[in-house]
């Protein structure tokens, strides 16, 4: 049951999304364009996140 809930991966990800990528590794458009989508998302998800903490402490 341990196993189901650990969030390793899900923080790397977030970690590798934002690095910045090597020159070396080649990449195409599209994986480009679907990281910095991913980007935006998750920049929009934790702000959501914050307005919505900030408000429900503030009522």
């Amino acid at each position: 049951m341990k196993k189901y809930f650990q969030l390793g991966d899900v923080f790397y990800y977030f970690v590798r999304v934002f690095k910045k990528p090597n020159p070396n590794d080649p990449t195409s458009f599209n994986l480009r364009m679907m990281h910095g989508i991913n980007r935006i998302s998750i920049v929009m998800f934790l702000f959501c996140l914050i307005v919505m903490i900030v408000r429900a402490f503030t009522r």
